[in-house]
């Protein structure tokens, strides 16, 4: 057999192999929209040096990625069909869906979004904030642009995702968190059902973890409230119970993933 004749017939056996294996499908992109609690405040958030001027604040967008890997997709096969999964957050801290909207933020993931991309939007923190006219929307233009941003990402092809805020670490009654959020995520329930969309209603599973784990443990570990003299951020220390330190950004993240783990997609959810 002469070199020729063995280059070509090696050939053909590479395009036979690479026409009958199985291809490897591109990622899917994940698409994060919403609050301070959702963001990502490492990088270039707002060009600040997180270690030095940020840390230990964490939304929980910004420790998503790894429950993304891919020995975990299996469990959300109802979501996600790929082998690999890239999660871009362009949550904003302040950001309600009107200012999320007003700003543009909107129109720079709609320009990117492709077929088959999800689109995973947690509001109201801001929407409800009627002492801050800047960024308040109320209940009825809050579902208005959620009904928006659902509509224009299943005109692209991506699959919305709603989900109601998360929980502040308020109130506490009788060792049990109740919500703080008022008509904000019934309104997002009630869109989720008008217009056929996946809801994690990551407010009960918040309340019900943050209740399950206590009050002094999740003051403490969870929310931003930090002693004097520990973190450089934060000489004089801090009192916040909205925003997480990275053990509570985890502990939320895990609620969104096991939250995708229960979600029935139908054919009819990614649709116009």
């Amino acid at each position: 057999m002469n070199k020729r004749y063995s280059a070509v017939l090696l050939l053909l056996c590479c395009l036979v192999f690479a026409a009958f294996s199985p291809s490897k499908k591109k990622p899917v992109k994940v698409y994060l929209i919403g609050d301070s609690t959702v963001a990502d405040y490492t990088g270039n958030y707002d060009e600040k040096d997180y270690r030095k001027e940020r840390y230990p604040i964490a939304g929980w967008g910004q420790v998503f990625q790894p429950f993304m890997s891919s020995d975990s997709l299996s469990q959300i096969r109802n979501i996600i069909k790929a082998d690999s999964v890239i999660v871009l957050n362009k949550a904003r801290g302040g950001r309600s869906t009107r200012t999320f909207f007003e700003e543009g933020r909107w129109s720079e993931v709609y320009k990117a979004l492709q077929k088959g991309d999800v689109v995973m939007m947690q509001f109201g923190h801001n929407d409800a904030a009627e002492n801050k006219p800047e960024r308040y929307t109320n209940v009825n233009a809050y579902k208005e642009y959620l009904r928006l941003y659902v509509n224009q990402a299943r005109q692209k092809g991506a699959l919305p995702i709603i989900l109601t805020p998360v929980n502040r670490n308020y109130p506490w009654k009788d060792g049990k968190l109740s919500s703080v959020h008022g008509e904000y995520p019934q309104a997002a329930k009630d869109v989720a059902k008008e217009l056929n969309v996946p809801l994690i209603d990551l407010t009960q599973l918040s309340i019900d973890a943050f209740t399950a784990k206590g009050q002094d443990y999740v003051t403490n570990h969870y929310f931003m409230n930090l002693p004097a003299g520990k973190y450089e951020a934060y000489p004089e220390g801090e009192k916040d119970n909205t925003h997480f330190q990275p053990e509570g950004a985890r502990a939320v993240a895990q609620l969104v993933f096991n939250g995708m783990k229960q979600l029935k997609i139908t054919e009819a959810s990614a649709k116009k």
